[in-house]
């Protein structure tokens, strides 16, 4: 009953056609007089752009040679009984939203059944599952700006959910943490401390009740829990090994009373996984551990492998490493949940004590996805003074020329960053808000402020 209904409603209802069409599909149709008609009617749309008459249906029909006699007597019939009479938009929309829904679910059950009945991997079952019930009819076709005003200034007096770092300055720079959806981006050179500070960051996040996935692509699962631990521990990281089990026991107890997260760490060999491996890593987690994250760290982005695009098309590293940001940015947008990864710097950059987006290595693809790009930049003397020095790079949260450059401290042995006194941070040429009421003495000295 419901399949005709939706036929003729396409067939009679343009706005209802209009809406529905996207998200039909042949195979949501079981029965066979009801899949002909509908293969009639969808291919009519796709070629005309507009719902097709009962006529021209019959006409289709009739230069159909794949059905038996009683069976094109059966669809014509049906052609036939398509009524014009009008249902209720909103309950036909959801009713047809239903209808795809259960018959997306009842298809991908059956597909699993295949493929357990068979010697393929069963990785997949979950992917089909997780398709079918995520299956929804998108009521938004744009916004109006001028009709749609109060949506819009609804939006931008609601408070966005943010998760807030634990560093004042990085929280004054991105206007109380970093959003949902988002790609945010740590570049430094070899040795720096990009992993330092990713572990750091995340162990924030957990101590503030957040659930952490980890993923690894650089050092083994155990070398990155072990520096998470040292921070969480506030312990050197080499006297780790010399913690009595007992002692590390009460520790990780103290650490699980104080927090409601999670934190899961997995690992994958250098430049073998891709957005792809970490979907279906997203997908099992929640299947097998009932473990859903918050907030993704990658390390690092230049290390992964492209889902999308490959070495072997003869694409360079800019199209590859502008890919992997692309869907690791897509990965957050999906889940809801921002992605923080590194990069590394050009060889030129290394050597540089104020590198720039310029010395992105491999590809300039890469800022021109972020969200929010920092770099990470340590000198002798800022070592001498346990200090390292971020700047930022780009910034679509905030004006990237308030705070510009801001110093943190940097303890190596409990792998751990920190604020520093506000006094650390007054050499520095911008540090802050510029004056409202201050005044430049010529251009050269404006652009020394805003550099």
């Amino acid at each position: 009953m419901i399949e005709q209904t939706i036929i003729s409603n396409l067939v009679n209802n343009n706005e209802f056609m209009r809406k529905a069409i996207p998200h039909l599909k042949e195979e949501f149709f079981h029965d066979l007089l009801e899949k002909t008609i509908f293969k009639l009617v969808s291919k009519h749309i796709e070629q005309y752009n507009k719902s097709p008459t009962k006529q021209s249906l019959q006409i289709d029909l009739s230069n159909m040679d794949t059905l038996t006699e009683d069976q094109f007597n059966d669809c014509e019939a049906i052609i036939n009984s398509m009524s014009s009479d009008s249902l209720d938009l909103d309950y036909l929309l959801n009713t047809t939203e239903k209808f795809c829904k259960d018959k997306s679910v009842y298809n991908a059950l059956m597909e699993s059944i295949k493929i357990l009945d068979s010697s393929e991997s069963k990785d997949s079952i979950p992917d089909l599952l997780q398709k079918a019930l995520s299956v929804t009819f998108d009521p938004s076709i744009g916004h109006d700006l001028i009709e749609d005003w109060e949506s819009a200034y609804e939006f931008y007096h609601r408070k966005e959910e943010k998760i807030q770092f634990d560093i004042d300055y990085f929280n004054k720079c991105t206007q109380g943490g970093i959003p949902r959806k988002s790609l945010n981006v740590i570049l430094a050179g070899t040795n720096v401390g990009k992993s330092l500070a990713l572990c750091h960051f995340a162990a924030s996040n957990l101590s503030a009740g957040h659930s952490v996935l980890y993923i690894t692509l650089e050092m083994a699962e155990e070398r990155i829990a072990e520096r998470i631990y040292s921070n969480l521990m506030d312990i050197p990281i080499g006297q780790l090994s010399d913690l009595p089990k007992p002692d590390f026991e009460r520790k990780i107890q103290k650490i699980e009373q104080k927090t409601q997260g999670r934190l899961v760490i997995k690992e994958y060999p250098t430049a073998s996984a891709h957005s792809g491996h970490f979907e279906a890593l997203l997908q099992e987690l929640r299947t097998k551990r009932n473990f859903v994250p918050n907030i993704i760290y990658i390390d690092y982005l230049n290390i992964c492998s492209s889902r999308n695009v490959k070495f072997s098309y003869g694409a360079n590293t800019y199209v590859i490493v502008k890919a992997i940001a692309e869907e690791l940015r897509a990965i957050g947008q999906k889940y809801n949940l921002p992605v923080i990864t590194a990069t590394q710097t050009t060889r030129s950059g290394y050597t540089n004590s104020d590198p720039g987006l310029e010395d992105t290595s491999e590809s300039f693809g890469l800022p021109a996805t972020a969200d929010f790009m920092v770099s990470m930049i340590r000198t002798d003397d800022l070592d001498a003074l346990n200090q390292v020095q971020f700047k930022q790079l780009k910034n679509r949260y905030g004006n990237p020329n308030h705070y510009r450059r801001f110093v943190v401290g940097f303890d190596m042995d409990k792998m751990r960053l920190y604020d520093v006194e506000q006094s650390a941070q007054d050499d520095l040429i911008d540090d802050g808000d510029i004056p409202t009421d201050w005044e430049p003495k010529d251009r050269k000295e404006l652009f020394k402020a805003v550099s």
